[in-house]
């Protein structure tokens, strides 16, 4: 597996630069880092004794990536999953937090393994997954990616503010579903076709 900070800057310069969308419920967000996340962790970056938009503007991509790797990696415990799935998990775990343990662990337990769904790597999920990913690795990789995916889809089913994320104004996938598909095997990414299919009913 690439290095956990090689990651991690794969992440930051997915996410973007400094982003302030009304629809988004972390609010102000730069390099994937929103104001919430910053206030939660008490970073006050620009010094003004204040966690504001200001402090989310000064944000670089290095307190980006230390953030996610300390906050969405080391702490979560993702180092106990298989490596064939910590890059994903990880990746979600940033943009989900810890929906990306619980998306997990409702797979495992379809899979048969008898875990709880609570959104945090312990010993019973770790040792499920080890034993999935020792069966097939990759399938397992992949049943993960598919479930993100259908994680968003969901969201944005119920929520329509949240369809520009899934699906771009000319119709094609959104930045949702193309995350997704980076940690999926190509011949299990959707066709134009299928994804014009699921979308419809959105209008």
């Amino acid at each position: 597996m690439r290095h956990i900070y090689d990651i991690a800057r794969a992440i930051v310069a997915r996410e973007g630069g400094f982003v302030q969308d009304p629809d988004d419920p972390g609010g102000a967000t730069k390099h994937g880092v929103t104001l919430a996340t910053l206030r939660t962790l008490g970073k006050d970056l620009d010094g003004d004794r204040d966690i504001d938009a200001g402090d989310v503007k000064a944000l670089t991509r290095r307190d980006a990536s230390e953030i996610f790797v300390e906050h969405y990696f080391t702490k979560p415990r993702i180092g106990l999953l298989p490596e064939a799935l910590q890059d994903s998990v990880f990746d979600m775990q940033v943009n989900a937090g810890a929906n990306a343990v619980m998306i997990l662990q409702r797979l495992l337990r379809q899979m048969g393994y008898d875990i709880v769904v609570d959104g945090r790597i312990g010993p019973q999920t770790a040792k499920a997954a080890q034993a999935a990913a020792e069966i097939n690795a990759l399938a397992l990789r992949d049943a993960y990616g598919i479930a993100r995916r259908n994680y968003y889809f969901a969201i944005a089913d119920r929520r329509p503010a949240s369809r520009k994320y899934a699906r771009t104004r000319s119709g094609a996938k959104g930045g949702w579903i193309k995350r997704a598909e980076e940690f999926i095997t190509p011949s299990y990414h959707m066709s134009a076709k299928e994804f014009a299919e699921r979308v419809a009913p959105w209008g």
